[in-house]
């Protein structure tokens, strides 16, 4: 079972390599691949270095997964030609999500469409993937028919070079942007690029695969992305109209039962979920449930999770874990 990771030195991919270890994934040989000027380098798996090698040599090894985080132009490049040497790729970027034929996979809600001969797989965006796994049960149990969304997203989402910005920032330090402005003590309602609509590509990626993941191209999704000051992880801020009248007790018992959400949600302790909370852990917590008193049929939610571990890494471990689950590599 050998297993490479492309852009093994980045945030996410250091953390699939962790998540591999903790999930006791049963590699037999790990293959961190990453650009050539990181060629030579060295990164720690089972306690044991392993050398970085170029995303060529990583291909001549035929891993039988090759799980990428390095961003959509190296997924476009080379995906296809893992692919074609009969490896299964898993893919965080943007690059392939929105075409017919690759499954775009949150294994809790869709791993069902996966089927042995996909060769590109999709690991959707990490506000999608919290979002969905807080509405699934919803959406199955009473039709959801319109979202809006405003995310406050954590600056790990863009980055270590984010991160550093904000922490030279919070230490007077003048360095490299990350930002067009600064992030500290600031919030900024711009993620990924604008487009001509004047919505950006984050928002776009909100919209489009929610409807692909929960099979449902009837729901109408508006979305405000907004990065904020913080490292944990992203949160939400959801509105839900639903086809059909819903009972709050039921809506609880929905998400706290499908696997992987926690309901976090007791206000009079101030218990609510905060990515704080989150930072390091696999859940989506979900709280502020309560009913949108201006408007039949709507519930108003907060979810938070870690978008380098559920959001990134995490999941698309669990792709590979079903994967090999159903020997469908």
């Amino acid at each position: 079972m050998k297993v490479a990771v492309v852009g093994a030195t980045g945030m996410v991919g250091q953390t699939m390599i962790k998540v591999l270890e903790e999930r006791r994934f049963p590699v037999t040989e790990l293959i961190p691949a990453a650009s050539e000027k990181s060629a030579g380098k060295e990164v720690i798996f089972m306690n044991k270095p392993e050398k970085v090698v170029s995303l060529m040599e990583a291909i001549q090894a035929k891993p039988v997964f090759a799980i990428f985080s390095a961003g959509a132009s190296v997924s476009r490049e080379w995906a296809p030609a893992f692919a074609q040497n009969g490896t299964v790729v898993i893919d965080n970027s943007s690059a392939w999500r929105m075409y017919k034929e690759v499954p775009l996979i949150v294994p809790e809600i869709n791993s069902h469409v996966l089927k042995k001969g996909d060769r590109i797989i999709a690991n959707p965006n990490c506000s999608t993937i919290q979002m969905v796994m807080a509405l699934a049960p919803l959406h199955w149990k009473y039709k959801i028919k319109r979202l809006v969304v405003a995310t406050y997203q954590s600056v790990t989402g863009t980055g270590i070079k984010a991160v550093q910005q904000m922490e030279n920032e919070r230490s007077g330090i003048r360095g490299e942007m990350a930002y067009a402005h600064p992030i500290d003590l600031n919030c900024f309602p711009h993620g990924g690029t604008f487009q001509p609509d004047g919505y950006t590509t984050e928002e776009q990626k909100l919209i489009d695969e929610t409807r692909k993941i929960l099979e449902d191209h009837t729901i109408m999704v508006t979305a405000t992305v907004v990065r904020i000051p913080v490292v944990g992880g992203h949160s939400e801020a959801v509105n839900v109209e639903f086809e059909h009248e819903y009972d709050i007790d039921e809506v609880k018992s929905l998400i706290s039962r499908f696997p992987g959400n926690a309901i976090y949600d007791d206000p009079a302790e101030n218990k609510y979920p905060m990515p704080i909370l989150a930072h390091n852990r696999d859940e989506v917590f979900i709280g502020r449930i309560r009913r949108d008193l201006s408007r039949e049929k709507c519930l108003n939610l907060w979810i938070v999770s870690d978008n380098i571990r559920k959001g990134a890494a995490t999941n698309a471990i669990q792709i590979a874990e079903y994967m090999m689950e159903k020997k469908l590599y």
